[in-house]
């Protein structure tokens, strides 16, 4: 049986403003396994993006349970947050978040920099990931060498290349064409089908189609938790 890697129970979530308490998050209830391929979708405010936070541990509940493999992050110091994070967490987010005057290369070996890994150590599986994702002749060019689905991909092979046990994307086709935008998906479908494990928030439809498993989120609540149904091909 596939083990959790991720569970919440009654997680909730408020900000405090000058008008009094505003809860984003009521109550919500989740749980994903080894292996799995969430696509979630809601408005603007529908709380998805807070539930990605805390998700992410970019963010803490206000109140009720979360487990990251198992491990309730309540407990967890800052610092012990960080280290979870950078261990256990893949993101990849919508405006790349590259460094604009680091190469690839450099750019996809950060978290094994933070993670105190090796230079030649950190160089080798930099460069698998990068031909993994199609970049290896491109390694030693800076971002603003490449294009939007280029820099898009070297940020999928960033958030690999620690092999994290989950997958953040938020809004990952969100400044790309449809034609690259597809050429992302089918990337994140080819992962999955090899084991890794993928939550994916996006406003979109046809992203959300490429995906197993529909989580919608309205007014700070989870109404929808199936399986995405006619899921698309790429």
């Amino acid at each position: 049986m596939a083990k959790p890697l991720v569970e919440t129970e009654g997680l909730r979530k408020s900000y405090f403003t000058g008008a009094g308490a505003l809860e984003v998050l009521h109550g919500v209830d989740f749980r994903l396994t080894e292996g799995e391929f969430a696509a979630v979708m809601g408005p603007s405010g529908s709380g998805k993006s807070t539930f990605m936070n805390i998700l992410g541990c970019l963010d803490t509940a206000t109140s009720g349970v979360y487990r990251l493999l198992g491990e309730p992050v309540s407990k967890l110091s800052a610092d012990e947050l960080a280290e979870r994070r950078n261990r256990f967490l893949g993101f990849v987010f919508q405006g790349y978040n590259l460094l604009p005057k680091s190469d690839l290369l450099e750019n996809v070996g950060l978290p094994l920099l933070y993670a105190r890994v090796g230079s030649s150590e950190r160089r080798r599986r930099a460069m698998d990931q990068l031909e993994k994702v199609g970049l290896g002749p491109f390694a030693r060019r800076l971002p603003g060498q490449v294009s939007g689905g280029q820099q898009q991909r070297a940020a999928v092979a960033r958030a690999l290349v620690g092999k994290p046990s989950l997958i953040l994307a938020d809004e990952p086709t969100g400044n790309l064409d449809s034609q690259t935008s597809d050429e992302i998906m089918s990337l994140f479908v080819n992962l999955n089908d090899e084991g890794s494990s993928i939550i994916l928030v996006t406003h979109e439809p046809d992203v959300a189609a490429c995906a197993k498993r529909l989580v919608r989120f309205h007014d700070g609540l989870l109404v929808e938790d199936g399986p995405v149904e006619g899921r698309r091909t790429l």
